[in-house]
């Protein structure tokens, strides 16, 4: 005899849910009762006392009295198991991700930055303003600020288009230097010559990575000197002046780099000249140009303004082993 053919009276097999109070449920008729993860322990019964049940995804098919039902549920203690879903928990807030930059500083700092970008923007402006005024062809703007733009631009910034213009420069240009020292004794010698080209291509050579003064210094010394100076080396206006100064320190500073005045000794005057010999064009051109060099000697400089503190201080030697002596 199945259990759903037994008497109510017996007390079992009561549908679960039914009165804790011992009364009868109604009488129950069904197929069965199926639950994945089934009512209280996958049990079913008839007139039988419940006890609270759970089902997960459970359902009791055809059953009278109780009709037990469950999707993720939980029984109750009136012996019948309620259907309920359970909302899942609110996922949490994601972190705030954390600042970078100049959103990382302080208000303070923040505004630090800003004016400080703020001035490099500004400057970056108007050197490009300059730059382009240097290039451009002549106008008003040039006419009337020309000398604040070259003041600007030489001799750090100068353009150069040499490169890519329609006949480039094809000359070799040696600068030589060559000096008159007072010597320790009293006497004036004069140096030989010194090629400053040879000693620049010398450090160049084979180095990767070789200095932007071993590079352009002297060069761009020299050809500021011969833009700003006519056939008879005379300068035209100031910026030829210029230039005279700034070949002097530069001769100064080489020949002090070769100990060419000796111990004791002071550079009085400098004399530069250049050799400047044509590059052979290639045999296909059928270009044909003379291989004789060109020799510019340039007159005696007086650098006694430059050398005034080294004058000084050989008299004071001389003086000190005289009374020595």
């Amino acid at each position: 005899m199945d259990a759903y053919d037994k008497d109510p009276a017996d007390g079992q097999g009561q549908v679960p849910g039914s009165g804790s109070d011992g009364g009868a449920a109604p009488e129950e008729t069904g197929a069965s009762g199926t639950g994945t993860t089934g009512t209280g322990t996958t049990g079913t019964g008839t007139t039988g006392t419940g006890t609270t049940g759970t089902g997960t995804t459970g359902t009791g098919a055809n059953v009278t009295g109780a009709n037990v039902t469950g999707a993720t549920g939980t029984g109750a203690t009136d012996g019948s198991a309620v259907g309920e879903t359970v909302a899942a928990p609110p996922a949490p807030a994601p972190a705030p991700e954390p600042r970078t930059g100049v959103a990382a500083l302080s208000p303070r700092y923040q505004i630090g930055a800003v004016v400080a970008l703020a001035v490099v923007a500004v400057a970056v402006c108007a050197h490009l303003g300059l730059v382009f005024l240097h290039v451009a062809p002549s106008n008003t703007l040039t006419k009337q600020h020309g000398a604040a733009v070259d003041e600007w631009v030489f001799p750090e910034f100068e353009q150069n288009w040499k490169l890519f213009a329609p006949n480039p420069l094809q000359q070799n240009v040696s600068v030589q230097v060559r000096a008159e020292v007072s010597t320790a004794d009293g006497g004036i010698r004069t140096t030989g010559w010194y090629d400053l080209s040879a000693e620049d291509g010398r450090a160049i050579a084979g180095n990767p990575l070789p200095s932007h003064t071993r590079q352009n210094e002297l060069r761009r010394a020299w050809d500021f000197f011969v833009a700003t100076h006519d056939s008879e080396d005379r300068p035209v206006g100031l910026r030829g002046s210029l230039s005279e100064t700034y070949l002097r320190r530069i001769a100064l500073l080489r020949l002090d780099r070769n100990d060419a005045a000796g111990p004791g000794g002071v550079v009085e005057r400098v004399q530069y000249r250049s050799r400047t010999t044509n590059v052979a064009p290639p045999s296909w051109s059928g270009e044909k140009v003379s291989g004789r060099p060109t020799v510019r000697e340039l007159p005696w400089w007086s650098v006694a303004a430059e050398t005034g503190d080294a004058r000084t201080e050989a008299a004071g030697a001389a003086g000190r082993e005289g009374g020595a002596a």
